[in-house]
């Protein structure tokens, strides 16, 4: 699941995750897959970079790049270095061992423990990816999905298509974290794959979510336009369900609502409670964010900052953000959801609860390195920066924060 605007929780002030310290794991499980992307995925679970990786195996970045990606196969040494770094036991030594590692595509006949094992990792790394960012998941996402793509021709069957439509949400995350990593044209290109294995799968509603997808990429580039005209393509496709249909008219009400048009905002907005109540109870689709998580009201507020209505965008997002239980894992939404707050509150004047707000939150932005959460930083920054008589901690703040905004 994306996170862009997933309402599955946000945090008061002061209550967002810092995440778990660096070699720690609360999962001591070899996942399936080969030794790169069992490699990339422990790398994941503990939140290590590749440097730190590296130094704790005693090898280079470059080796480790190579071995998580599957350009290079590793020799005994590496391996037992990096069995040894993860405290493995000798069980991630043994993927390296002969008759492991080199085992060819066109053996596989049984396909339906490789695709349950990878839907399993599959939530792992979207885990992993809305807690800490895109630079922990993205070669384990590539690895494995390169590994489907290599055995979809040689299934057979409805294990055929299964693999496929795996691939295809692998290919689909995969975009939307080339997106969080500030790379628009990369998650267009891992979307029109998603397209191209949901329909080789026999399912051709990731068609119409990509519509959704792309109406996000133009929201973020300030594209208003753009964003309603292919989020009401989203919603108009043939194979559009109720849950797309729902993705569509938040990005339709959005989209509105940078422009200032209130009246099609708010038809938007009621087109997106219309169909979440319908698929509530229904068929779960693949793609996107679970609908029944969403929040309207913290939709609705969204609305309401990007309309510049500040005092009810201030006073809703305080009441859902009260209501809501945090969850650890998200911490891009809570970012987010954090941010678009404090902007709110500038907007009525409150600049020092905004900054405090901001302050509690900046670790976890610097953390997640979210395009699209410092995209959020850098309208609060903007907001801020016209505010006077503005105290000196208070001005630098502001200034961290717009550095941050633009990666810096």
């Amino acid at each position: 699941m994306d996170s862009a605007d997933s309402t599955a929780g946000a945090v008061p002030t002061g209550a967002l995750p810092t995440g778990a310290p660096a070699g720690r794991s609360t999962d001591t499980r070899l996942p399936p897959g080969d030794f790169g992307v069992v490699l990339a995925t422990l790398r994941a679970r503990r939140g290590w970079s590749v440097r730190q990786l590296a130094r704790r195996a005693n090898v280079s970045e470059g080796q480790i790049c190579n071995l998580e990606s599957g350009v290079r196969n590793p020799t005994p040494a590496v391996a037992a270095a990096c069995d040894a770094a993860f405290g493995t036991g000798g069980r991630l030594a043994e993927l390296a061992g002969p008759g492991r590692r080199g085992a060819r595509v066109e053996e596989v006949v049984e396909t339906g423990p490789m695709v349950a094992g990878y839907e399993r990792v599959l939530r792992e790394l979207k885990d992993l990816g809305r807690s800490t960012g895109p630079r922990f998941v993205t070669a384990s996402l590539k690895s494995i999905t390169r590994i489907l793509t290599d055995a979809g021709p040689h299934a057979v069957g409805e294990q055929r298509a299964d693999v496929w439509l795996l691939a295809a949400r692998f290919a689909e995350y995969t975009g939307w974290m080339a997106q969080e990593a500030g790379n628009p044209a990369e998650a267009l290109r891992w979307t029109s794959l998603a397209v191209r294995w949901g329909t080789e799968g026999g399912d051709e509603t990731v068609a119409a979510y990509a519509l959704v997808r792309k109406a996000y990429i133009a929201q973020h580039r300030g594209d208003a336009d753009a964003a309603i005209r292919y989020a009401d393509q989203a919603a108009g496709h043939p194979a559009a369900d109720p849950v797309i249909r729902a993705h569509a008219a938040r990005r339709a009400a959005q989209g509105h609502a940078s422009r200032g048009d209130a009246g099609a905002c708010g038809e938007a907005l009621e087109r997106f409670r219309d169909h979440t109540a319908e698929a509530i109870g229904g068929r779960t689709s693949s793609w996107g964010p679970r609908i029944g998580n969403g929040s309207p009201g913290l939709l609705e507020a969204s609305c309401m900052l990007g309309l510049s209505r500040f005092e009810p965008a201030a006073d809703l997002f305080a009441a859902e953000l009260r209501r809501r239980p945090a969850i650890p894992a998200d911490s891009n939404s809570q970012a987010r959801f954090a941010v678009r707050h404090a902007t709110a509150l500038v907007g009525v004047g409150r600049l020092d609860d905004a900054c405090q707000i901001i302050e509690a939150t900046l670790p976890v932005i610097r953390r997640i390195d979210s395009a699209t959460v410092r995209t959020e930083l850098g309208r609060f920054a903007e907001l801020a920066a016209r505010t006077r008589g503005a105290a000196p901690g208070r001005l630098a703040l502001i200034d961290a924060s717009a550095a941050l905004a633009l990666g810096s």
